[in-house]
C-alpha cells in the first residue's frame, strides 16, 4: 500500500513510518501540519492516510479538517484518523459523508502493531476500522435510531464488533459462534435496517454507519 503519515510529533511519526515499512508497505509522503497534510492527500492520492486529529499550526482540529476537505475533493479517499482521546464530533464529523473508507483510532492502538496493520488495511479496502472506545463514546451520546431497536440482543452485539472492522470469521470466535450462524445474524440485521445492496462490502459499510451515525 502507498500511505501518506501525517502526525506532528516526530518520534510517533517516525515509529509508524518504521512499522508500515516493515510490514511491507511503502510511506509516500510525511506531513507534520494541517496545510502540508491536505496537499499531501491531494497529490499523492494514496491507498490509505493516516491523520492525527490535532496539528499545527493551532494544535486544533488542522488534521481531520485536512482529511475531509480531501475526501471532499476525491471521495472516498481512505482515511484513518488518530486521536489522544475520543471526540465525540470529529468522530461523528468523519462518518457523515456516508462513504467507507474511514477509520477512528486511539493513538494508544499504535503499539498493538498487528490490529494497527490490520485496520489501516481495512480502511485501506474501503472497511471500517473503529475504536471500540470510540464506538462506545459514539452511542453513549448519540440519538436513539428506531431501525436500531428492532435488532435483536445478539445481532447488535454482531453488528457492533463490524462495526469495529472484524470479519464474519472474526466475529465468530468472539461471540464463539460459528461462521454460518454470524452469516445468518448480518443477513437478518441487513434486512432489518433496510440495507439491500447485494454488495456485501457495501452493505456493512452502511450497516456500521446506521449503527454509528444515523439518527
Amino acid at each position: 500500500m502507498r500511505i501518506v503519515v501525517a502526525e506532528d510529533l516526530y518520534l510517533l511519526r517516525d515509529g509508524m513510518v518504521r512499522l508500515i515499512e516493515a510490514y511491507g508497505h511503502q510511506v509516500v509522503a510525511t506531513a507534520t501540519t494541517g496545510p502540508e497534510t491536505l496537499d499531501a492527500l491531494l497529490t499523492w492520492q494514496p491507498d490509505v492516510s493516516l491523520v492525527d486529529v490535532r496539528m499545527p499550526p493551532t494544535q486544533s482540529d488542522e488534521g481531520l479538517r485536512a482529511a475531509l476537505a480531501a475526501r471532499g475533493q476525491l471521495p472516498g479517499l481512505p482515511v484513518l484518523i488518530l486521536s489522544q482521546h475520543v471526540e465525540q464530533l470529529y468522530a461523528r464529523e468523519l462518518l457523515a459523508d456516508g462513504a467507507g473508507g474511514i477509520g477512528y483510532l486511539l493513538k494508544e492502538s499504535v503499539f498493538h502493531a498487528d490490529q494497527f496493520i490490520d485496520a489501516l488495511e481495512r480502511v485501506a479496502g474501503g472497511g471500517t476500522a473503529m475504536d471500540p472506545a470510540v464506538i462506545a463514546k459514539l452511542l453513549s451520546s448519540g440519538p436513539s435510531n428506531r431501525r436500531l431497536g428492532q435488532l435483536t440482543e445478539r445481532e447488535n452485539s454482531v453488528l457492533a464488533l463490524m462495526a469495529e472492522g472484524l470479519s464474519n470469521q472474526a466475529i465468530g470466535r468472539r461471540l464463539f459462534l460459528s461462521e454460518s450462524a454470524i452469516s445468518k445474524y448480518t443477513t437478518s440485521l441487513f434486512g432489518k435496517l433496510g440495507i439491500t445492496d447485494d454488495d456485501n462490502s457495501n452493505r456493512r459499510v452502511r450497516a456500521v454507519l446506521t449503527y454509528l451515525n444515523e439518527p
